[in-house]
């Protein structure tokens, strides 16, 4: 560790037990300690997070060369058989209605509520007029 053998090791201790006197030694080992746990701490957290973005770089730039467009051909004409295929009217779902054809027909009876089915039972006279108020 730094190049630091034993007896120099020892050396150094000897001077701070001299220096710092036994009382305060273990305080200012204990200090120490910490310290030097904080500053590794820090150190593998600052790693971790390099780490991190070095990984979501890499993803991100794996994803954007897959998910590079380039645009279609100029001559490409997507609808070039479209008029190739006629398609008739019979050919049609029920409820479709073909675009050169008639119009579909739809009833719509506002008077009849949507629960009674019967066609006897609905009141097929015209709606009431309201007569107007006098307020004056």
């Amino acid at each position: 560790m730094f190049g630091i053998g034993f007896p120099e090791l020892l050396l150094i201790l000897a001077l701070a037990l001299i220096v710092i006197g036994p009382k305060r030694l273990p305080d200012i080992a204990r200090a120490l300690g910490r310290g030097f746990t904080e500053f590794k701490r820090a150190t593998d957290e600052l790693k971790s997070s390099f780490n991190e973005e070095v990984r979501q770089a890499d993803i991100r730039d794996e994803i954007m060369g897959k998910g590079k467009m380039t645009p279609p051909d100029p001559s490409y004409d997507p609808y070039q058989n479209a008029n190739d295929e006629k398609i008739t009217s019979a050919d049609l779902p029920p409820g479709v209605v073909d675009k050169d054809g008639p119009p579909p027909i739809v009833s719509i009876n506002r008077d009849k509520p949507d629960d009674a089915a019967d066609a006897s039972e609905a009141d097929t006279s015209p709606p009431a007029e309201e007569e107007p108020r006098n307020d004056g």
